[in-house]
C-alpha cells in the first residue's frame, strides 16, 4: 500500500485492476473516471473484462490509462506473455503499477487450483519489463533478513520493530514493486 500511495497520481482516467477494485477506489478517488476489473474466466460478477493475460485471449489494445496488478504474475506460467498483454492493454504513456513476490512461501491453494510458478528479483523483473516499457521502468525491492524471516515464520507485523522492517537489504528481496510507463 505504501507503493500504491506513493504513485496515487498515476491511478487516474480509465483504470484496470485484477480481481477487484479495492486499490483503485482507495488510491484513485476522483481522478478515476472508469474502473474496470479483470478476471481470467467468466464467473466473477464484478468483472467488467474477462481476459487471460497468459494467452492474450480477450485482451484489448490501448484501453487503459493505468493498470494495477498486485501479486498476480507468479500465478501465470506464461509470464512474458502476461507482461506483453499488460503493455498492450495500456494506452501510450499509460502506467503499470505492479507488485510481485521475491522471497516468499508458495500458496498451497493456488498450487492446487491454478499454479504458483514464479518468484522474482529486481534483475529478472527488469528483463521482463524492459521490452514493453523501454527505459520508463522503476523497480524497487523491499525486505531484509529480519522482515523475511518474520514473514516466513508468519509473525504479525504488529509484533515487529517498525524501524527494523524499514531497512532494505538488496540480498533479501521479499517484495518487488514496479512502475512502468508504456512507450508513447
Amino acid at each position: 500500500e505504501i507503493f500504491l500511495s506513493a504513485h496515487a497520481d498515476d491511478i487516474q482516467g480509465r483504470v484496470l485492476e485484477v480481481a477487484d477494485s479495492t486499490y483503485t477506489r482507495q488510491f484513485g478517488g476522483h481522478r478515476v473516471n472508469q474502473s474496470d476489473i479483470l478476471h481470467p474466466v467468466p464467473g466473477n460478477p464484478r468483472a467488467t473484462l474477462v481476459a487471460d493475460l497468459g494467452t492474450g485471449e480477450g485482451v484489448r489494445d490501448d484501453l487503459f490509462d493505468c493498470i494495477i496488478c498486485t501479486q498476480t504474475l507468479q500465478l501465470i506460467y506464461s509470464v512474458e506473455t502476461a507482461i506483453a498483454s499488460l503493455s498492450r492493454m495500456l494506452k501510450p504513456s499509460g502506467v503499470l503499477l505492479l507488485t510481485v513476490p521475491g522471497i516468499s512461501q508458495i500458496c498451497r491453494e493456488d498450487m492446487e487450483e491454478t499454479g504458483d510458478y514464479w518468484r522474482f528479483t529486481t534483475a529478472s523483473l527488469e528483463r521482463l519489463l524492459r521490452p514493453g516499457f523501454d527505459s520508463a521502468v522503476e523497480i524497487r525491492a523491499v525486505g531484509n533478513v529480519y522482515a523475511t524471516t518474520a514473514f516466513l515464520h508468519g509473525v504479525a507485523a504488529e509484533e515487529l520493530d517498525v524501524e527494523a522492517l524499514a531497512h532494505v537489504d538488496k540480498q533479501f528481496q521479499m517484495l518487488l514493486t514496479a512502475r512502468a510507463v508504456k512507450r508513447a
